[in-house]
């Protein structure tokens, strides 16, 4: 979007750079790329960044605000899943953004969801700056908010992750961690902050104290970096050694409650021009609805998935009715939102996502980190939906430096 970085990228670029870039990344991970990477950065002017920062805040205040929402929200979470210890906010957040053309040809920011879950932190900061250093770009770009440096940045992860912990009693988990397509995230956490990855089905329960097995030894674990998803855990049927409803002594970086409680859950609940209309499926059969009529216009999303499992465009009367009346609450009807590619490609205008990533650390504020983009020309955006094509899947947004 922003000249002239991005007609200079697009004639300078060359396939042998893209390899490079690939090379590049798996060299400083450790591991290959297990998804498509995007031939190219995405170039936003600032205030662009900062205004969809701006909004992502607005819209987690609004929830967070009100009490009402917030008992809906604890009301929610399923009971297998309902931790001990809830913390006052979310530690990480991420919101996604698309962009739609108005009526006089501007653009202005649409969300697509907003969830209380960490996303790649550690890979995409690596991924940022390795498109600048790969491609030999402008020292003038930069890709962290708030005018953070690399330092600072780690700075802030490790006092959110670490909690002030030595680094051994700290892990990340996951379910079959080495077989999860973030790997290369987890690996970077490890190299930068010195923590440990752990499949959460080999944690061990002694008394109230969990613990993890490194070099033969049983290590206790005082803090937790939660990346185990709960509709994953169900879908595999997922048995830990210990109950996460238990009373445990650990503390957790990113409180799993908090999946539940900001998450699609809350679209119906946000008021914002950037917010599209939704509704609970339960609340669409009994006419409480002002959605669209026409069907192509509106699609249907399952609450708590992830990489756009379960979406249904243009969902059909059969479809709808298959879902059991008890289900229907964990279901969304939205409005559907055309969005505008605005990324010129050598293969033509892309779609972006844009998804703003926030830390919020213990009595502190929500604050923006960094961006993530996601390229794509089909229905879905995410980077699955995408990998036979070219100039699309996972990318970073990159802005001129400040000068202030």
């Amino acid at each position: 979007m922003l000249q002239p970085y991005r007609n200079e990228f697009n004639l300078r670029f060359t396939d042998e750079g893209y390899k490079a870039l690939r090379r590049d990344l798996s060299r400083k991970t450790g591991v290959e790329i297990p998804f498509r990477v995007c031939e190219t950065p995405c170039f936003f002017a600032r205030e662009v960044i900062d205004k969809l920062a701006a909004i992502g805040v607005e819209l987690t205040n609004q929830l967070l605000d009100s009490p009402a929402y917030l008992k809906v929200s604890r009301d929610a979470i399923p009971d297998t899943y309902r931790v001990s210890g809830w913390s006052d906010h979310p530690h990480f957040m991420t919101v996604d953004f698309g962009f739609v053309k108005k009526a006089d040809g501007s653009l202005e920011p649409k969300l697509v969801e907003l969830q209380a879950f960490p996303s790649i932190f550690g890979y995409q900061s690596l991924l940022s700056q390795q498109y600048i250093e790969t491609f030999g770009l402008s020292e003038n770009l930069e890709w962290l908010l708030g005018k953070r440096t690399k330092a600072s940045y780690w700075r802030l992860l490790g006092e959110v992750i670490l909690g002030g912990h030595d680094p051994e009693n700290v892990v990340l988990t996951e379910v079959e961690p080495d077989g999860q397509k973030t790997l290369p995230d987890f690996k970077v956490y490890e190299d930068k902050l010195g923590i440990a990855t752990v499949d959460i089905t080999k944690l061990r329960k002694e008394g109230e104290r969990l613990f993890y097995q490194k070099g033969g030894r049983w290590i206790p674990i005082h803090r937790i970096f939660n990346r185990a998803i709960a509709d994953e855990m169900e879908r595999k049927g997922t048995r830990l050694a210990f109950d996460l409803r238990d009373d445990l002594d650990v503390e957790w970086a990113g409180h799993p409650n908090w999946y539940f409680q900001i998450s699609k859950l809350s679209l119906p609940y946000l008021n914002h021009p950037s917010v599209p209309k939704a509704v609970f499926l339960d609340e669409w059969f009994a006419g409480n609805s002002d959605l669209p009529e026409e069907r192509e216009r509106v699609l249907l999303k399952p609450l708590y998935s992830f990489a756009g499992k379960g979406i249904k465009f243009a969902p059909t009367d059969a479809e709808l009715a298959a879902i059991p009346v008890g289900e229907r609450r964990l279901y969304l009807m939205q409005e559907r939102v055309s969005f505008e590619p605005v990324i010129q490609t050598p293969e033509g205008l892309t779609q972006a996502e844009v998804r703003v990533l926030y830390v919020w650390p213990d009595g502190g504020t929500m604050e923006p980190t960094i961006g993530l983009v996601r390229l794509g020309r089909g229905m879905m955006m995410g980077v699955d939906h995408n990998r036979d094509q070219g100039w699309v899947g996972g990318s970073a947004a990159l802005f001129p430096r400040s000068l202030a």
